[in-house]
């Protein structure tokens, strides 16, 4: 593993991408950041503000943007893939050949391939000759990452000297990054804590209150811990920062994209109008779909989120999703 990776390339131009890029920026890293559309791209470059997804963030102008693949990619050390999960294959495909085949390669993308539903690191290794490949995720609002507000996550590799590695060239002095070699809990923790946002969110604009908030977080993470399990992942990863530690977060931030969609939901507004009036991407909308075929095929109960998906694409009302939570049959807790 090589251990100097000053050269960093970032594919993705969101607020996630940004705020990293900005991290190792001031660790003293060359960062280049790319983007697939020129416009835009050469306007975050003349005015250093990513206007779009990081408003109110003064960028420097070490840190470099680009629309040009080769360009993006040239001379890197180390590349980090923040893409929506719904273009995530897509972008990859793109960057075929490209890559440095000793390029080690970190996802921080938190969603599931829409068309395989398989883990988004399956699909990079599919798509990309790359000899390591790890995911990092955690409590990690990219508005106070960019602020330096300190923050700690979890890297995960199968590859332990490679995790190590990797833990040193991105953890700063307020990016503290712990490691693990559970990749499927990880990247899962990342994935699923979304749809349960969605859900907190909807009982926030009911007016509920902490109690009902307490409940769908605790009751949610079951619901995570039971479903990726049942697709790899390991139990204990789910009680640290990249399982209930992002739970929490994306539940009862207000920088959380998912919970304000929910809440939107919550309060009588359309899922259509909702996606409409987004500039970014919220992840459990698709998520939550993905989630409950996959459940459904390994016969793992989430009723949860067989509410939350009721909600966006069967247009059920919020009440009622309501009622039918509370009216299953008793169980034990740990069922």
């Amino acid at each position: 593993m090589n251990l100097t990776m000053n050269h960093v390339t970032i594919l993705g131009d969101g607020g996630w991408g940004t705020a990293l890029g900005l991290s190792l920026i001031r660790q003293g890293c060359q960062v280049r950041i790319w983007g697939p559309l020129p416009d835009t791209i050469d306007r975050i470059q003349r005015e250093h503000e990513n206007v779009l997804y990081l408003p109110g963030i003064r960028l420097p102008e070490t840190l470099l943007w680009t629309a040009d693949r080769a360009q993006a990619v040239d001379q890197a050390e180390l590349i980090i893939l923040a893409i929506p999960s719904k273009y995530f294959g897509d972008v990859l495909k793109s960057f075929t050949n490209l890559i440095p085949a000793s390029c080690p390669v970190v996802s921080v993308s938190k969603g599931l391939d829409t068309t395989t539903h398989r883990r988004l690191t399956d699909v990079a290794a599919e798509l990309l000759n790359v000899p390591t490949l790890a995911v990092l995720s955690g409590p990690s609002h990219a508005e106070e990452v960019a602020r330096g507000v300190p923050t700690a996550v979890v890297l995960a590799c199968k590859d332990s000297a490679a995790a190590q590695a990797l833990q040193q060239a991105l953890m700063t002095p307020r990016f503290r990054i712990y490691t693990s070699d559970d990749v499927a809990g990880v990247e899962l923790g990342g994935a699923l804590k979304n749809v349960i946002a969605l859900a907190v969110g909807a009982s926030d604009g009911l007016g509920f209150g902490d109690n009902t908030r307490a409940a769908l977080i605790t009751r949610g993470l079951s619901e995570i811990t039971r479903l990726g399990c049942a697709l790899g992942a390991r139990t204990d990863t789910f009680a640290g920062l990249s399982g209930m530690g992002d739970l929490i977060a994306t539940c009862t931030s207000r920088w959380s994209r998912n919970r304000a969609v929910g809440e939107r939901l919550g309060r009588g507004e359309s899922i259509d109008k909702i996606i409409n009036s987004m500039q970014q991407v919220a992840e459990g909308i698709t998520t939550c779909g993905i989630a409950r075929t996959l459940a459904r095929e390994y016969g793992i109960s989430v009723p949860i989120t067989e509410e939350v998906y009721a909600l966006i694409h069967d247009g059920k009302n919020p009440q009622q999703a309501v009622q039918a939570l509370l009216g299953r049959n008793a169980r034990p807790e740990r069922d």
